[in-house]
């Protein structure tokens, strides 16, 4: 009602409700807001993957400024944003909290029962996955000799114990979620499975690298409902981000 009590005149396209007040033309209020919402949720690294990341979403024209000055906010739907752990990505986008996400091929490799899809290797957050044991020693082969098993600290267990079966070796793995490096230089364990990108962490601690077990970088995967049902926009952007990451 109008401040007189008068019933405010019809315009072109009104909808009037039951008390005889004009509604908004249907269509334009759900319209709007799927415009404004972005087709795809995209779920995003914290830590190391974290400014490689929003430097690479700005280059296909996605507005995170928001995501780097919050530091504590994790998700940000005008941008079609959520962050996280790199070991949470998968369980986000595999159930569908996430239409596509980035992560590490480690975190991929450590959860390999996860049903996503992985759909193009962005060549950045190059690491290595390695076997690493005290420098001037060979504890690995003096426990092989002698005990017959390897004890080996790590925060990828799948990874490692996959490893040292792959190469005929019994392996006692010891899961740690802190300082891996500290466990060798107590006596814990011969040696440890870990990722190392500079071995600079490694050569502090007096550790040196024995085998390489794969390289790893960031990973673009994908739930596989939102590949089929949104495929236009998932092939847009891998389309995009392949012009987009160099190589």
């Amino acid at each position: 009602m109008t401040p007189s009590g008068d019933t405010p005149p019809v315009r072109p396209g009104d909808v009037r409700d039951g008390a005889g007040v004009p509604e908004p033309a249907a269509g334009h209020t759900g319209a709007r807001l799927a415009a404004e919402r972005p087709e795809l949720v995209i779920a995003v690294p914290r830590g190391a993957l974290l400014a490689d990341t929003l430097d690479v979403l700005d280059r296909l024209g996605i507005d995170t400024t928001e995501v780097r000055e919050n530091d504590r906010r994790l998700l940000f739907a005008e941008a079609g944003i959520v962050t996280m752990r790199p070991s949470d990505v998968p369980t986000y986008v595999e159930h569908g909290a996430a239409d596509v996400g980035i992560t590490g091929k480690d975190v991929l490799l450590e959860q390999p029962d996860r049903e996503v899809y992985e759909l193009l290797d962005l060549h950045y957050g190059h690491c290595r996955m390695i076997v690493a044991q005290p420098e001037g020693a060979d504890p690995l082969e003096r426990s092989m000799r002698r005990l017959g098993a390897v004890r080996v600290a790590t925060k990828y267990p799948r990874i490692a114990r996959g490893h040292f079966a792959a190469t005929g070796r019994q392996a006692e793995i010891v899961e740690v979620k802190g300082s891996v490096e500290l466990a060798p230089l107590t006596g814990l364990v011969d040696a440890i499975v870990d990722l190392t990108a500079s071995g600079r962490t490694l050569a502090e601690n007096r550790l040196a690298e024995r085998e390489e077990i794969a390289v790893c970088t960031a990973r673009l995967i994908a739930n596989p409902a939102a590949h089929k049902l949104k495929a236009a926009a998932v092939d847009d952007l891998v389309a995009r981000l392949r012009a987009a990451v160099p190589r």
